[in-house]
């Protein structure tokens, strides 16, 4: 993901074809962690390329209201993430959930 920070790496990953290389992995991949990541990085590759100004969405200044939200969402998310964890280890293991 850190790759696409930059237009110029969004560029390469795509003309690498890594959109269709993260589409095949998401068809067979069962750890949420990396089917989450995948997800993430997918939208980057597919999505609208920034505007004027974000060239590098690393340096892009985000408003406090807006980063607290979305470090609230991004907490959830790796509760979550925590959750479905478990549940696939009790299933491995044998265990109804």
């Amino acid at each position: 993901l850190q790759l696409t920070a930059t237009r110029g790496g969004r560029r390469t990953v795509r003309a690498k074809g890594t959109y269709v290389v993260l589409r095949a992995l998401h068809r067979v991949e069962r750890d949420p962690g990396v089917l989450a990541a995948c997800e993430r990085l997918i939208q980057v590759l597919i999505g609208d390329e920034p505007g004027p100004g974000m060239d590098n969405l690393l340096q892009v200044t985000v408003p406090e209201e807006l980063e607290r939200q979305l470090r609230r969402m991004d907490l959830q998310e790796q509760q979550e993430l925590q959750r479905m964890r478990r549940e696939a280890t009790l299933r491995q293991d044998g265990v109804p959930t």
